[in-house]
């Protein structure tokens, strides 16, 4: 073919690769293994263009470490559990198994088309009964172990999709999908215990050393370490404890704040009508921080009193909207001179305010505007007066045990995990109420509690709680209705790739890929989805099923692919269809657009006449190859030979491939990587005609074809047997810097005359002082500024510059 024809050339390709199984591996200990691994999709029906990135990123990556020597892994699957299925199949009006597979079948069509490197033997689906009957082992397991737990909690209730909510999923106090006003509802839950390993997973960030600072910040602040003291105030002779870490403060405490949900609080409700109308309507909001953060701090007064364990004197206890039972004892001491949520609070309601903290060497302000949230000296605190805040932490907690109504503690921002959801399309959770109120596992040989998957679900409630077929069991006992969160299944999935066919959750196969050694996805999965990811692999680790702690070794979080400065989205109006841009220009050229547009982490900005620029691109890149091939055979390269003209073009070669071989290694800058090509390829077009030119030009080529090949790897095929070659371009060594030919034989220097820059001189690299001051004086533009002149002074720096003086 004398044109470039990406539709041909594409499925010629895709043919070869997949009649030699060209992506599937094995095991092989003697080999060093690479395991790439791209977040898996939610199918959705069609890929869109942050797909499209993400996924060659991660087979940019995959191919380049194959070509490395290494035994590479990159599968792929589907996350294929969750609400939207549900949405889609009331709309629809057909079951979310069958909308759901058929979008699976659409998009793997979508990805192959793409041409990426996946090991397609192991596939997997998370709505697949032999996947999450293990997922169902493990939980069991777990509930043996005491790691899970069922208690009622305060949820966001979605009351359109009659679903708890994550906090992350509330966005202005509704629900992200439904758009409906979220409630705080107590509902019985299910909970793993990943706050057992909170100090853990605070310290293996220590590990990781290739993710990004960002995320790892982000995941520490999740986790939340403070170190405080627990402060027993007391109610009615009732213990009430709060947890503070600013004790130095404590002698400003003057009311004490509690939820609306407090037990307290919902027994004088019993007789107060006023707080009970109060009470609903803290449950009206949701329990998202951003949202407490932003909304009207409310209260009311319980009329109840608190005694302040060091001084004796009672304070007022305030129920307030800002509290939750959810967090530590739904409970917290109200210091209103010193924290500023307090201060408005307090101004609100007129409430004291106490002022015990002023800066090292200022004075107290009787008339505060707002409060002092600075550490400093204590004042109006007793016994503590002068005391520094370091110091007044460490003798208030010591006078608070001494008196046992206080003591240090380590607490976290982190909550367990609440894993049920009150949805249909989800993993069964697999566990069974008796009727006498006990609660069970469901036995290993009874797994997988299967999900029908013939239900077209109504939208107002479970299928799974009207069906008796799947929930009425012998003398009494049922099952439990509510359905895993979807972050189970993307926990581990990671891991499951390395033995799909396993008949145990996880085989010695899973030890020897993992862990994930390139870990591609988007940065909005940086706190949840990677956080649990790794608490279930120190969970698989601790029941001897993986040898390794953490999943991921390297992460990195690829931008959002953008137009018009905003992301591309339906809602917007602004989504390109990268279907239609395959059957266009064919998957190279949405590949090479991809890596060439901007570095992953970056934000890409969509260009049309970008992605028509990578067309061109590959169209000139097939006639080069093409042009040079006609010329007929070409002899074996001779350095022995070659001019200067010739070395310095083997010298651009062999610059380009150190340069191209770091921007993919080290610094995945596949955008300056693809311009060294392009720069090469230019340089490579002035060669001349001479034999050994051509034999220069046949090496650069091959080069480049090379080194392009992850990014476009079906016009690279072709043209590499264009090139003579047999086999896959994918499975050649990676080109080698040849030291020899980055070696100069000339250098560039400068010629100075009075200390201004008049001429540039190349000269030979081992001239010596008298050949270089004698060429520099014969240069035209140096006798033009010193004709006439006396030459007083000329100075030699080898390598560098002349320096002339004349006057």
């Amino acid at each position: 073919m004398n044109q470039y024809n990406p539709e041909t050339i594409e499925t010629q390709v895709q043919q070869q690769w997949e009649a030699n199984r060209a992506f599937q591996v094995k095991e092989d200990p003697d080999k060093e293994k690479f395991y790439c691994l791209s977040m898996f999709p939610y199918p959705s029906g069609q890929l869109h263009m942050g797909h499209v990135r993400n996924y060659t990123i991660g087979d940019v990556i995959s191919r380049y470490h194959r070509m490395q020597g290494k035994n590479v892994l990159q599968p792929m699957g589907w996350d294929a559990f969750g609400l939207p299925a549900e949405n889609a199949a009331i709309k629809n009006q057909v079951p979310p198994a069958k909308w759901t597979y058929e979008n699976i079948d659409y998009m793997r069509g979508q990805l192959q088309r793409l041409g990426f490197a996946y090991d397609w033997s192991r596939e997997l689906a998370t709505c697949k009964p032999e996947y999450y009957r293990w997922e169902q082992w493990f939980f069991t397991r777990l509930y043996e172990k005491g790691l899970v737990y069922k208690k009622t909690a305060m949820v966001n209730w979605d009351p359109v999709d009659q679903t708890v909510l994550a906090n992350e999923q509330v966005i202005d106090g509704r629900g992200w999908r439904s758009g409906a006003l979220v409630e705080r509802r107590e509902i019985p839950q299910w909970f793993i215990r990943i706050t057992d390993y909170a100090e853990e997973l605070l310290q293996g960030l220590e590990q990781l050393e290739d993710w990004p600072d960002a995320v790892k910040i982000m995941q520490k602040n999740w986790i939340g370490r403070s170190e405080g003291v627990e402060i027993q105030f007391s109610v009615n002779d009732t213990p009430l404890k709060v947890f503070t870490t600013r004790p130095d403060t404590l002698m400003g405490v003057t009311y004490v704040a509690i939820a609306a949900e407090h037990p307290l609080v919902k027994a004088l409700a019993e007789t107060n009508p006023a707080l009970q109308d109060f009470i609903h309507e803290c449950q009206k909001t949701g329990t998202a921080e951003a949202d407490m953060e932003t909304m009207e701090k409310k209260g009311m007064d319980t009329g109840l009193r608190a005694i302040h364990p060091i001084s004796g004197q009672s304070v007022p206890l305030w129920a307030a909207n800002f509290v939750l039972m959810s967090y530590g004892s739904g409970a917290v001491m109200s210091v209103p001179g010193h924290d500023q949520r307090d201060f408005e609070f307090a101004q609100k309601y007129d409430l004291p305010i106490q002022q015990v903290i002023i800066p090292e060497g200022g004075e107290s302000n009787p008339e505060m505007d707002a409060a002092f949230t600075e550490k400093g000296v204590l004042i109006n605190s007793g016994q503590f007066n002068g005391l520094t805040s370091k110091q007044a932490f460490d003798a208030i907690a010591e006078h608070l045990e001494a008196a046992s109504l206080g003591q240090k503690q380590v607490h976290y921002r982190l909550r367990d995990w609440g894993i049920s959801r009150q949805r249909y399309w989800g993993c069964p959770i697999p566990m069974i109420h008796q009727a006498d109120g006990g609660t069970q596992a469901v036995p290993s040989t009874d797994l997988p509690v299967t999900l029908p998957e013939d239900v077209v679900p109504e939208g107002t409630t479970s299928p799974l709680k009207t069906d008796a077929a799947f929930y009425a069991l012998a003398d009494g006992a049922q099952r439990e209705t509510d359905t895993f969160d979807t972050f189970m299944e993307s926990s581990w999935y990671y891991a499951r790739y390395a033995c799909p066919d396993a008949d145990t959750m996880l085989d010695e196969r899973a030890n020897y890929w993992l862990p994930v050694d390139q870990y591609v996805g988007g940065i909005e999965h940086a706190i949840l989805h990677l956080l649990y990811a790794r608490f279930f692999h120190k969970l698989l680790r601790d029941e001897n099923l993986l040898d390794s702690d953490e999943p991921f070794k390297r992460l990195l979080t690829q931008g959002m692919v953008l137009k018009d400065g905003a992301k591309m989205s339906k809602s917007k109006g602004n989504t390109v269809d990268p279907q239609h841009l395959i059957e266009q220009y064919g998957a190279d050229t949405v590949r090479l657009f991809m890596m060439f547009a901007a570095p992953p982490e970056q934000s890409l900005e969509w260009s049309d006449s970008g992605v028509e620029g990578s067309f061109r691109f590959l169209k000139r890149l097939w006639k080069q190859v093409d042009t040079h091939i006609e010329q007929g055979d070409v002899p074996a390269l001779d350095n022995s030979v070659l001019d200067k003209k010739q070395k310095d073009i083997r010298r651009k070669i062999h610059e380009t491939i150190a340069k191209v071989s770091d921007d993919m290694q080290r610094r995945y800058t596949f955008n300056t990587a693809i311009a060294a090509c392009m720069e090469l390829l230019n340089t490579l077009g002035r060669s001349d005609e001479q034999a050994q030119s051509q034999a220069i030009v046949r090496e650069g080529l091959e080069a480049v074809v090379q080194m392009l090949s992850p990014i476009v790897p079906h016009i690279t095929q072709k043209l590499w047997e264009n090139l003579g070659h047999s086999g896959f371009v994918l499975d050649t060594n990676w080109p080698e810097v040849d030291a020899s030919a980055l070696v100069k034989d000339t250098i560039m220097i400068v010629v100075q005359v009075n200390g201004k820059v008049r001429a540039k001189l190349e000269v030979e690299i081992n001239a010596d002082k008298n050949q270089i001051e004698e060429m520099a004086l014969a240069l035209p533009n140096v006798q033009k500024f010193t004709e006439g002149k006396t030459l007083r002074k000329i100075i030699v720096v080898p390598g560098k510059l002349v320096s002339i003086v004349a006057n």
